[in-house]
């Protein structure tokens, strides 16, 4: 990874940010596929292109499922007032033949009658524990956005042995997450997170135009939350997260961070650090500025100020700016997306124009108009079921979610170190609780 010796820093972090460095760099074990032949914006491709569309046409249907070797055995986990059942985590599996809702648990006994008319089952369980033990399913999914239940619920799934599909963020701190690395790694359970913009087949065609040097050499990523009544703290976790996977994706590991983080104008302290929503834990920060240096020089920014959205639509979604033109994406199984041809990144000056991209290509209708993020649940549940007969990681896998949450502390690490962090980071706690 990435061994920052030098820095320059310069302003007060709000604008813009000038940081000049030396960098070591060790070998890096590559768990995932790269491409046969160099991609023109990077000297290689960064490793985590996905391993199911490498081969794969432009219109391939993720939605599809190969031929499977049996019927799956599916519980669903959901908590009634703490994070419910998630973005459809517990609907998904009506839609994927291959599979048969054998439980749900739920500690609300309201939720769970509703959940079980919902889904049409009849083993109904208060303790999800109880529910892993006697309906013993193949794999779970773990609803509720509260991240609070997230270790404890992964934790049980993989001492049993049971595959997992979990909403987002995968939990509250770095040592969560290596618990539950080694959980899984322990019984090779695959988990899959849902972030479904990973499994959009617009994703590959954007792959393919910085493959094909559309926009020239990669230089930076701009990434900015939905900066509503939940910007700065609660936007990295809650939001970010899927932009962070997506900076990920685009411009391989984040080798070092900093970030400033403030709350009504000031640095936040220990005073500012309060229990956050939706389990989050330790939380503080109405604005968030942060960069990252990436692979191959390429840096990546994330900024949130809380109530600054304006209009519709937000600023919310990721851009890649390259040494010819922009491209811009946003999320869900069907993102819009454009491309700018403007070497200047200034279509006021330039004149160029926008250009819309589909999953069919540059400037072509979208055949898959209509479809909604609940498509993107049926990917990843698909990609999920190939992985487990496959034995690999899912696109989105455990790996992904851990990186996810490590780019997130960061932020507060290097707030708290009031300086540039390297990653791996060294503190595994959520660094708020050390301030």
């Amino acid at each position: 990874m990435g061994c920052p010796r030098s820095w320059g820093i310069h302003g007060d972090f709000s604008g813009a940010i000038s940081v000049s460095f030396a960098v070591c760099r060790t070998t890096l074990l590559l768990l995932r596929p790269v491409f046969s032949r160099p991609v023109a914006g990077w000297a290689t491709f960064p490793p985590h292109v996905p391993n199911i569309t490498i081969n794969q046409p432009k219109n391939f249907n993720k939605r599809e499922q190969r031929t499977v070797s049996r019927k799956y055995r599916i519980g669903v986990i959901g908590h009634t007032d703490r994070g419910n059942y998630g973005h459809g985590l517990d609907r998904v599996w009506q839609e994927i033949p291959s599979t048969e809702i054998v439980g749900v648990a739920d500690a609300n006994d309201q939720g769970l009658a509703a959940a079980l008319k919902r889904l049409n089952v009849s083993q109904g369980y208060s303790d999800y524990r109880k529910m892993l033990d006697e309906v013993k399913p193949d794999i779970v999914s773990i609803c509720p956005r509260w991240l609070d239940q997230h270790r404890d619920m992964v934790l049980a799934a993989a001492e049993r042995g049971i595959h997992v599909y979990m909403e987002k963020p995968m939990c509250r701190s770095l040592a969560e997450a290596d618990e539950v690395v080694a959980a899984c790694e322990k019984t090779n359970v695959k988990l899959a997170i849902a972030f479904q913009t990973r499994y959009s087949p617009t994703l590959p065609v954007i792959r393919d135009m910085i493959e094909d040097d559309k926009i020239g050499k990669v230089l930076e990523l701009r990434a900015r939350g939905k900066e509503d009544r939940r910007g700065g703290g609660e936007d990295l976790w809650v939001l970010g997260s899927h932009l962070m996977n997506l900076m990920h994706y685009f411009a391989g590991e984040p080798n070092w961070c900093v970030a400033k983080v403030s709350e009504g104008g000031h640095p936040v302290v220990s005073d500012h650090v309060k229990p956050g929503p939706e389990g989050i834990d330790a939380l503080a920060g109405d604005a968030i500025n942060a960069m990252y240096g990436m692979d191959h020089g390429v840096s990546g920014y994330f900024a949130s100020h809380r109530k600054t959205t304006a209009g519709r639509p937000s600023r919310f979604g990721l851009q890649i700016f390259g040494s010819r033109g922009v491209i811009e994406v946003v999320t869900g199984y069907v993102p819009k997306a454009h491309y700018l041809p403007d070497a200047s990144w200034s279509p006021g000056r330039s004149g160029k124009k926008w250009i819309p991209i589909s999953t069919a290509g540059i400037d072509q209708p979208e055949p898959l108009a209509g479809q909604t993020n609940q498509d993107g649940n049926v990917a990843a549940c698909h990609d999920l079921i190939n992985a487990i007969e496959e034995d690999r990681q899912p696109e989105a896998s455990i790996y992904e979610a851990r990186q996810t949450v490590e780019m997130i502390a960061a932020v507060f690490e290097s707030h708290r170190a009031d300086g540039p962090v390297s990653l791996p980071l060294t503190t595994r706690e959520n660094p708020l609780t050390l301030l």
